[in-house]
């Protein structure tokens, strides 16, 4: 079974704070570029499919549907390779991540290839964008780091003010909630900042963050090279 040094345990909040940042990234630019859908934020799209099917004015079901179906279906793929492997960084880790950054930064090289906003295309990349923001969570959570989680940052801000000195004042893990919480919101600026430019060059961004974060998770355990799963193969 695979093990872990401590030293490589340690820098995983740090490499799980970088995708929080990416995530940030895409759900701005999926938001703001492919016509108000979140790929990243399954709340938020849940959300927008209850108030598209009520008839909202502007609001179609078919993109959240599109995301919505794409990112349980990425989650299902990590959840199937990682589900003998042990809560640590694997291979099968690296492998799903740089899957995701791989995604990320083909849709980065469609959308700056079309140029703009595109009927089919564009589905195709929600659907795309989904698919790699489900492997990539559904990942992150096997890690299994405390108060931590790559794509919302709700119960992050939850137990942020739940624990502050007005509340329960135990303060647990409030660098880690508090740093999730910017780094979404900081991934967020930049997206649509980028968007101004190029809506490509925010995925790309974000496709470059995964990528490293991949690369570096690797280099930090290079135990995951020596991978057996529990069954000793």
């Amino acid at each position: 079974m695979t093990s872990q040094s401590p030293a490589a345990q340690a820098r995983l909040p740090g490499l799980l704070l970088a995708l929080t940042f990416s995530t940030g990234i895409v759900d701005a630019v999926s938001f703001l570029g492919l016509d108000r859908v979140f790929t990243g934020n399954v709340t938020g799209n849940v959300l927008l499919l209850g108030m598209a099917a009520a008839g909202s004015p502007g609001l179609s079901p078919l993109r959240p549907a599109v995301s919505l179906v794409a990112f349980a279906a990425g989650a299902t793929l990590a959840g199937r390779v990682l589900r003998d492997a042990p809560a640590v960084w694997t291979r099968r880790t690296t492998v799903l991540f740089a899957l995701a950054g791989s995604v990320l930064l083909l849709c980065s090289g469609l959308w700056l290839g079309w140029g703009e906003e595109q009927g089919v295309l564009s589905v195709v990349v929600t659907a795309a964008l989904g698919l790699a923001m489900g492997a990539q969570a559904a990942t992150a959570r096997r890690l299994a780091v405390a108060a931590l989680n790559t794509v919302v940052v709700t119960v992050a801000f939850t137990g942020l003010a739940a624990e502050s000195p007005l509340g329960e004042r135990t303060h647990r893990r409030w660098r880690r909630r508090a740093g999730s919480v910017v780094l979404l919101g900081a991934g967020a600026v930049a997206g649509a900042l980028l968007l101004r430019v190029h809506p490509g060059l925010g995925l790309l961004l974000s496709a470059t963050v995964v990528l490293a974060v991949a690369a570096a998770g690797a280099a930090a355990s290079p135990s995951a090279a020596k991978e057996q799963s529990p069954r000793g193969r």
